[in-house]
């Protein structure tokens, strides 16, 4: 049982992810992202590896891990930043990203490195399925590593019950079929589609991705699965200016408390 595993063990509602660029805005801002997120509640941490085409990713995103590549930021860099994190982060980290860059690390060497570092699970938008059992599920279980996969409004019912099957973390819920980006609102056709996923009683715990931006939309899609996922927002709020430490703080307060 891996610290995914124990999180959602021991906590089954309003789970907090939250995602940032690594690299961004600084290149050594990344450890301290961690720390600071850690220190003022997030329940889980989502680093996402810089790439230069994010297909699923929207403006705020992509133009964060721009910057971050800019900066310098590297597989390798990253990989020095976080070496020691588990002298002081407890919460689960999960590294998500692309295949280009991974590929060209090794994914067994990349897998390796995840394990020995503390990294407890993989989002891979791009990463078929049948690829993943066929190929990687080996590795990936090898090392300890959860392999999160996305769900969408137009996802089969067929396909989710396969994934669920596959599934060792939790599921990844996208709100909607567009990119990343903060909405101000969950519309109602995204609660239909919230409804239809909670009625399917999956064996998985779900966390809901992509739109989710402040205490509202973060309590209203908590509703419907074990918490939520917020990106976009979080990349606004550490962009402005002032120290990290106090845009970590502020913004987590507006959040949950």
């Amino acid at each position: 049982m891996n610290r995914i595993n124990k999180l959602f063990a021991k906590k089954q509602k309003n789970i907090l992810s939250v995602y940032f660029t690594a690299g961004f805005p600084k290149l050594t801002d990344t450890l301290e992202t961690i720390v600071e997120l850690e220190k003022n509640g997030a329940d889980l941490i989502e680093i996402g590896i810089p790439f230069s085409d994010p297909m699923a990713d929207g403006t705020t995103i992509q133009q964060s891990s721009q910057k971050a590549l800019e900066n310098g930021m590297s597989l390798k860099i990253l990989f020095e930043q976080i070496k020691d994190v588990r002298q002081t982060v407890k919460i689960p980290l999960i590294m998500m990203g692309y295949l280009n860059p991974i590929y060209q690390y090794g994914i067994e060497n990349f897998c390796k490195k995840c394990n020995e570092i503390g990294i407890d699970g993989l989002i891979l938008p791009d990463l078929p399925m049948d690829i993943y059992e066929s190929e990687y599920k080996t590795i990936f279980l090898q090392h300890n590593l959860s392999n999160i996969f996305l769900i969408t409004p137009q996802t089969t019912e067929n396909r989710i019950r396969l994934i669920d099957s596959l599934t060792n973390g939790f599921i990844y819920m996208v709100s909607s079929a567009a990119t990343t980006g903060a909405k101000t609102a969950i519309a109602n056709d995204q609660e239909v589609y919230f409804k239809r996923i909670e009625n399917m009683k999956l064996t998985n715990p779900k966390l809901i991705g992509f739109g989710i931006s402040n205490k509202e939309t973060f309590t209203r899609a908590c509703k419907y699965a074990n918490g939520a996922i917020i990106g976009s927002a979080f990349i606004k709020a550490v962009d402005e200016q002032g120290s990290l430490k106090e845009k970590v703080s502020t913004f987590m307060k507006d959040l949950i408390h």
